[in-house]
């Protein structure tokens, strides 16, 4: 059994320093790196990746919103044209630093509000992946099995990879819980290691009213802005080699 285990790192801004990308790093197999607009500047950029290269940690791009002040976590509507170029983008901007340091792009994993309302509005699904598919078909696409992003993926033909949450808890229908909501967080370490362990062994999790659903889980994602992410992170490392189940990139997994 093989499971990716990944985090969004690179969202730091000029000054201001956001999760402890250094010692997360080396503890992942992938990383979705922000590509300026939510947040990251060219040198957080630069840095990133290099954090990346340095612990043969597998890259793939995190673009979100426009949106520095909302952290990209705020809707916004745009238009088929406008998302599909904005993403297209990131994509070209945030691939100059992989080249440099003599990388390869793996994979593609919307940000905050664009990949949750993507989630659930299939043209904005299309406009993300004709984008990713326009600069490179042979990225994975990383989304929410249930979710518009996911199956339009496989339906255009690009690869896609199952996405769970150890910090984030679910709705019934399979998506996450809006932050806006009580207990849409999960911060209990041992918590979230035991919703861990069965979303990957047993494809269930609890939703936020009680009841089980089915979910995939190829990757698992732990927040790097999360004030326990590190500890997070240690512990289902830890826990997945008790349970035998090995940690791989992407690339290994679909």
């Amino acid at each position: 059994m093989k499971i990716d285990l990944n985090s969004d790192l690179g969202e730091s801004f000029g000054r201001y320093t956001i999760g402890c990308d250094e010692q997360v790093v080396p503890l992942v197999t992938s990383i979705n790196a922000a590509c300026g607009f939510h947040a990251g500047d060219p040198l957080v950029m630069k840095k990133t990746i290099q954090l990346a290269g340095q612990a043969g940690v597998s890259v793939g791009a995190h673009p979100g919103f426009d949106d520095l002040q909302g952290f990209g976590r705020r809707n916004m509507n745009l238009s088929y044209e406008e998302l599909q170029a904005c993403v297209l983008y990131q994509l070209g901007a945030l691939d100059a630093f992989v080249k440099a340091e003599g990388l390869r792009l793996a994979h593609v994993k919307p940000h905050g509000a664009m990949y949750n309302m993507a989630a659930r509005d299939s043209k904005m699904a299309e406009a993300i992946c004709s984008a990713v598919k326009a600069y490179d078909p042979e990225l994975i696409i990383l989304a929410q099995e249930s979710g518009q992003l996911y199956q339009t993926a496989r339906r255009m033909g690009l690869r896609a990879a199952a996405e769970v949450f150890a910090d984030r808890a679910y709705e019934e229908d399979g998506t996450l819980v809006a932050r806006s909501k009580p207990g849409s967080m999960i911060t209990d370490p041992d918590d979230a290691l035991t919703r861990v362990i069965r979303m990957i062994k047993e494809g269930k999790v609890t939703a936020i009213t009680g009841c089980d659903i089915d979910v995939r889980a190829d990757s698992v994602c732990v927040h790097g802005d999360g004030e326990s992410a590190l500890e997070f992170i240690r512990r289902i490392r830890e826990q997945c080699e008790k349970e035998s189940i090995f940690l791989a990139p992407l690339k290994e997994i679909v």
